[in-house]
């Protein structure tokens, strides 16, 4: 494979070595970069979690007290989530509050800065939040997920300290940490997402209920949502767009439509089940130059040919959406009734989108 950009050519070797060189220069005459060889701190390497290096930069902190939350101040005060239960893969529970990051100053402040245009625009509504630059929501989302994914970590070291075992850590899922926890640092460093996103993100004008909080995260699919105010986020972090793809004619259906509660949870549910049945672990280069760091998908298909989703199993989606609509009480004998027609919110026994006010369920 050869991939070109501007005046460089990148030529794929050996699986894990690229050559470098200019347009028209003899790859002999070539010099080899490793793969991945940027500026980007990659904390995998070392496997290095502790509360004494800045979880975004790998630089030493001078003092213990150079923290920042996992989940923004004003979003738990205005929720009121500070001293709720957060409950970890472990089943132990811990505190909104407790989840926290070492963290340096510099870093602190542009996070801040990020945080705060986020806030003023979930303050304002679905309007100003879908002015936001995409590439900010995923920055606001991919900061707190890995947050958690930091805090999981550092779990799990303790547990393997007390008990003397041996880490066990999927390989799959350091390299999707380590891709998020690369494409985070564009909050630091000049970055360009070459080709498409490697995120998919859908907003929606949701008719909420006053002071609505509805927070759901997946690590190990690092798919995301969230339903405030009057709107509604599903953002799955690593999956190159192909979510949105998925999804096409239902979001066609509802773009520009306020949507009931329930039917923005049918639509998360179905995203947070396609996310399970994405097969493919997406790969990128990195290229590190002057002025800019340039993130390239590797292509998702593969010499099997296989389709980039399994097959869709409606009892198995029943159980996701059963989850996601426990506010109203349906259970999976009624939702998968009928095999063939899963019971649907968003569209009728004909296909047609079900207006909002049609639904007689309360808003949750």
């Amino acid at each position: 494979m050869v991939y070109v950009r501007k005046i460089i050519i990148l030529i794929y070797i050996k699986g894990s070595e690229f050559l470098f060189c200019d347009d028209f220069t003899f790859y002999k005459t070539c010099t080899f970069v490793p793969y991945m060889s940027t500026s980007l701190y990659n904390p995998f390497k070392t496997f290095k979690f502790d509360n004494q290096t800045c979880f975004l930069t790998g630089k030493e902190l001078s003092s213990v007290d150079e923290q920042i939350q996992v989940f923004p101040v004003w979003m738990m005060r205005a929720f009121d989530l500070e001293e709720k239960p957060f409950k970890m893969l472990d089943e132990s529970l811990v505190t909104y509050k407790s989840l926290k990051l070492p963290c340096s100053v510099e870093a602190a402040l542009v996070i801040e800065k990020m945080e705060s245009e986020v806030e003023r625009a979930f303050a304002l509504g679905f309007d100003a939040v879908s002015e936001l630059p995409q590439i900010t929501l995923f920055q606001w989302m991919s900061k707190i997920l890995y947050g958690v994914v930091f805090n999981e970590i550092q779990t799990g070291i303790r547990q393997q300290t007390l008990t003397g075992e041996e880490m066990n850590f999927s390989q799959v899922l350091v390299q999707k940490f380590k891709n998020l926890h690369a494409m985070l640092q564009s909050l630091l460093q000049p970055m360009e997402f070459e080709g498409t996103n490697p995120f998919s993100i859908f907003i929606s004008k949701v008719d909420n209920p006053a002071e609505t909080f509805n927070y759901r995260d997946e690590i190990n699919t690092l798919i995301f949502s969230l339903r405030m105010n009057d709107f509604g986020i599903v953002a799955c972090l690593q999956d190159n767009a192909t979510n949105n793809i998925y999804h096409e004619d239902i979001l066609k259906m509802v773009e520009g439509k306020t949507l009931h509660p329930v039917q923005f949870e049918e639509i998360a549910a179905r995203y947070f089940y396609s996310v399970y049945l994405f097969n493919r672990l997406p790969e990128y280069t990195y290229l590190n130059t002057p002025k800019m760091i340039y993130v390239e998908p590797m292509p998702l298909a593969d010499m099997s040919m296989k389709p980039i989703f399994d097959h869709w199993q409606v009892k198995v989606y029943g159980q996701v959406l059963e989850n996601f609509w426990k506010p109203w009480g349906f259970i999976l004998f009624e939702i998968i009734k009928d095999p063939d027609s899963p019971m649907s919110f968003i569209t009728d026994d004909s296909g047609n989108f079900v207006p909002r006010e049609a639904i007689e369920l309360p808003l949750g």
